[in-house]
């Protein structure tokens, strides 16, 4: 299974914000299509668990203990993704958006009504990091130990992030 439009990043690490040395940020355009507020059961179908309904924090922050999927269920946003130096990428309705632990992401501005739902590989809880110095070595550690998810969370056995991730 394939998505309709799909966009791919690559981050470097940028002294702050670590990213993801051998992961994509993968963007699913429109995947939600038929339901978007059906996002998290989407997600818990596929094994993508401990899931939650918001918005994006307004500052970049990243997670180096698991990887994260992002399902737009309403309005609009512009986040930058990879750091002060990364990409500003603006995701609407439907969109779905999978973070490789370590990989910074912040909401620049959004529409009133942008809401978000999202899950992680087996449930795994998440750390918050907001790419402190002191943090530095530990993280840098953590993220090469996520294991990779066995599920896309879209598409289970297939999809993008079977092809970019688990078959590279």
């Amino acid at each position: 299974m394939e998505v309709a439009e799909l966009k791919m990043f690559f981050f470097e690490d940028d002294g702050l914000i670590p990213n993801n040395p051998d992961l994509p940020v993968l963007i699913y355009r429109n995947a939600l299509s038929e339901d978007p507020n059906q996002a998290e059961e989407v997600f818990n179908r596929h094994q993508w668990l401990n899931s939650w309904t918001n918005g994006i924090y307004d500052y970049h922050h990243f997670h180096s203990n698991a990887h994260e999927v992002l399902g737009v269920m309403n309005g609009e946003a512009t986040i930058q993704l990879g750091g002060e130096m990364g990409k500003k990428v603006t995701i609407h309705r439907g969109d779905v958006i999978l973070l490789p632990a370590g990989t910074g992401h912040r909401k620049i501005n959004s529409s009133p009504d942008f809401t978000v739902a999202g899950a992680y590989p087996n449930g795994m809880d998440c750390n918050l990091k907001k790419g402190l110095l002191k943090d530095r070595p530990s993280v840098l550690i953590d993220i090469k130990n996520v294991p990779l998810p066995t599920n896309d969370p879209v598409f289970g056995q297939s999809g993008p992030l079977i092809k970019y991730w688990l078959q590279k």
